[in-house]
């Protein structure tokens, strides 16, 4: 299995619905995003996935979140918390959606801070 990795990243502000602590409060973070995907074959060229194409479809995804309060953002603007962990599954089953299907993702992760990551896979 041939397995390729890269990271974006979105500048977004959120409050925890319901929570008991400082992230009830308004605040932000510089996100990070890591994409794992991997697949059995390459291609013709000798490449298992394009990291420009996984990149491209990554940022379609995430720049929906660039410079917003996730609070008031799709699918996050109800009862759905804007927490690491559903920002991270959010994310992934979007990508998942605009990959061709022999690319199977891995995992998504996202880092709030240089301390704190959530990963969303599958298995």
């Amino acid at each position: 299995m041939y397995t390729v990795t890269i990271e974006t990243e979105f500048s977004a502000a959120h409050i925890i619905r319901g929570y008991n602590g400082p992230c009830s409060h308004p605040h932000g973070h510089n996100w990070k995003v890591t994409i794992e995907a991997k697949t059995p074959v390459l291609d013709s060229l000798g490449m298992s996935v394009d990291f420009y194409v996984l990149e491209k479809k990554a940022e379609e995804v995430v720049s929906q979140f660039d410079h917003r309060d996730l609070n008031t953002t799709p699918p996050f603007d109800h009862a759905l918390n804007p927490t690491s962990e559903n920002i991270a599954r959010y994310i992934f089953d979007e990508l998942k959606k605009r990959l061709p299907e022999q690319i199977i993702l891995s995992f998504v992760a996202i880092g709030e801070t240089g301390k704190y990551t959530a990963k969303y896979s599958e298995a």
